[in-house]
């Protein structure tokens, strides 16, 4: 397919053109470190209204975008967003993330489990994107988001997050047959969500496996990376000319792993120099990241420096610039509106 140099700026570093400089987002950049978003959760204090409200959505989607710029407009949503169109009941909880009412936990509770019909269980997402697409046009690339299979099952398990995994290592390690029954069952529902998310208009789609990283990598190879496989294999079937981003936090140990799991693009977090991932991914695998969320506290200078180095060490080719993950809350906003202005300056020159 010809990349048409109309296309978004990020569209076509994700297909792997040669930029003069790298495009930017920044996870988590619409939320609680803009006063815009902060002053629109009290009158919406539900995380649930404000991403799954159209209108809400949409404003919230679109802050980050009316103040910065960026390549990149994320769709507003968590990554249990689809959860309850399976049958699994949760909610999100102020400052404290998903609740699952009825952990999964045995056999009959996963057999109730239903397909996922977006249409029907999720309405919302075709109204915020297509909206989405309509706004920026070809000034900014949509991107659309979901929740890997083993973090989704880790919520759905724990019935919360967790600092230690041990209910899901428990069955993986105690019942993997039950565990591989629940990931696939997740693994056709995501992938079905992501088709979604390209037909409403999302143009790139990033795939967050968060928690994979609490994985060794030998049981990353038998609970993590073929269901992200999965997804990724039914997603090109249909939809084979959409980049596919893969998050994994805390991913240093797992770069040539998470490669063979069909992504186009690899996310990197800050534990890895970025020259380091280059080399061991390889120079045909593109790249997102990778700057520490803490740099945002530095000086200008500092951040300057940072955004330098990173993207010297990338290259000018398969390159998207962005934090190693989700920008703080308490960060200054004039430091994310400098992070924006010195990364869409950048020329060839600094690569």
């Amino acid at each position: 397919m010809g990349i048409s140099s109309n296309a978004p700026y990020l569209l076509r570093a994700a297909r792997g053109e040669a930029l003069d400089r790298p495009p930017v987002w920044m996870m988590r950049q619409a939320g609680r470190y803009m006063k815009a978003y902060r002053d629109l959760r009290e009158k919406y204090p539900s995380f649930r209204e404000r991403s799954e409200i159209p209108e809400v959505a949409i404003e919230v989607s679109l802050q980050p975008w009316k103040a910065f710029q960026p390549d990149g407009v994320i769709l507003f949503s968590d990554i249990v967003t689809p959860l309850p169109g399976l049958g699994i009941d949760m909610d999100i909880a102020e400052g404290k993330g998903p609740i699952i009412h009825s952990p999964i936990r045995t056999s009959e509770q996963i057999d109730n489990l239903h397909a996922l019909e977006p249409e029907e269980s999720l309405p919302f997402i075709k109204t915020i994107l297509q909206a989405l697409r309509q706004e920026v046009g070809n000034e900014s690339t949509v991107l659309g988001f979901v929740g890997a299979p083993w973090t989704l099952a880790a919520y759905a398990v724990e019935g919360k997050g967790s600092k230690t995994y041990s209910i899901i290592k428990n069955m993986a390690f105690s019942n993997p047959t039950l565990l591989d029954k629940l990931l696939t069952k997740l693994a056709d529902a995501i992938a079905t969500y992501v088709r979604y998310q390209i037909d409403c208009g999302a143009q790139v789609v990033q795939m967050f496996d968060s928690w994979a990283g609490q994985l060794s990598p030998q049981d990353y190879e038998t609970f993590a990376l073929p269901y992200q496989q999965r997804v990724f294999q039914q997603v090109r079937e249909t939809h084979p000319d959409t980049p596919l981003i893969l998050l994994v936090s805390g991913s240093a140990g797992l770069l040539e792993r998470m490669a063979l799991s069909g992504a186009d693009l690899i996310s990197l977090d800050w534990t890895v120099d970025m020259a380091d991932a280059r080399e061991r991914l390889g120079k045909h695998l593109k790249v997102q990241g990778n700057l520490d969320p803490g740099v945002l506290f530095g000086s200008k200078e500092f951040i300057r420096d940072r955004i330098y180095d990173t993207v010297r060490k990338a290259g000018n080719k398969g390159h998207i610039l962005n934090l190693g993950h989700g920008v703080l809350p308490e960060t200054p906003e004039e430091n994310v509106a400098f992070f924006f202005e010195t990364a869409k300056q950048l020329s060839s020159a600094v690569v």
